[in-house]
């Protein structure tokens, strides 16, 4: 049977998900998120997430990193609790959890893995997440057995290692590849690249037309994971902190390749963006 066609994502439609802070709004409303990853050489990935995390709109927001020369601060966002991995998935009480950003394939991180599925907590998984779950058949089933919600977000080459598949077939039929990576992880999916195909909780297709090839470099996966996390944080549902966490994330991008920064965008700069652009729309 031939894959249903996807609807396109509305920005009017996606920004009416968040509404205005009461007055007497506390961090404690906003959500914990909390992000596992960052091994040696890759600690920038989780700080990353957590960065984008906090800008979106979380509550509060704690790293747990795996590289064993991790700092202990985050000297560009003091606000970021950063930890070693091991000790914050033991003592963090959390909302939302972010994993595999950073993270490498170590031992260490199979195991850190195993324990976050073993959370009931929404949570979002990218890149090595992604890529340890293509190696471990236990580990997709304590995936599929879960209760609490769970995105992934893989880009064409995760999609094809999680699905047994090439990325000539994942780029072929995105929106097939999409769909059967919510129906066989039964989790919610985005695959990232142009026109990002999103599915959703209740088997329907929604594609991206947000983003531009300026994207094209290192971090936005990781922007896009703490984006998302943070919605999920502020009480949407996975569904909607898809939806606009991708819209969103791409419309930073667009914004800024219209200031003429097109040739060198970085993460960072989406991530200042998208919050912007999220306060306007927000207001609106």
């Amino acid at each position: 049977m031939a894959t249903a066609r996807p609807t396109q994502i509305n920005r009017k439609k996606v920004a009416s998900y968040l509404k205005p802070r009461p007055q007497d709004a506390h961090k404690g409303m906003f959500g914990m998120v909390t992000v596992i990853g960052g091994d040696t050489g890759m600690i920038g990935a989780a700080l990353l997430a957590g960065r984008a995390a906090l800008k979106l709109g979380a509550g509060s927001v704690r790293i747990g990193l795996l590289a064993k020369n991790a700092p202990a601060l985050d000297m560009q966002m003091a606000e970021l609790m950063v930890d070693k991995a091991s000790a914050v998935l033991k003592s963090a009480k959390t909302d939302i959890l972010v994993v595999g950003c950073g993270m490498g394939t170590s031992l260490a991180a199979h195991k850190l893995l195993y324990n976050a599925l073993r959370l009931d907590v929404a949570t979002v998984l990218d890149a090595d997440a992604l890529n340890i779950l293509s190696l471990r058949p236990d580990l997709r089933s304590m995936l599929v057995s879960r209760k609490a919600p769970v995105i992934v977000t893989p880009h064409p080459g995760e999609a094809a290692r999680l699905l047994a598949s090439s990325i000539e077939d994942i780029q072929a039929n995105r929106s097939n590849a999409a769909s059967s990576l919510s129906k066989r992880f039964h989790c919610n999916a985005v695959l990232k690249g142009k026109d990002s195909i999103c599915a959703t909780s209740d088997g329907k297709l929604h594609i991206n037309k947000t983003g531009n090839p300026s994207m094209s470099s290192a971090g936005m996966g990781d922007v896009l994971s703490g984006i998302i996390a943070a919605f999920l944080a502020q009480g949407l549902s996975a569904d909607q902190a898809l939806l606009l966490g991708v819209h969103l994330h791409g419309a930073a991008g667009d914004a800024l390749a219209e200031q003429h920064a097109s040739i060198g965008m970085s993460a960072t700069e989406v991530t200042e963006w998208a919050r912007w652009l999220l306060n306007q729309w927000v207001s609106k």
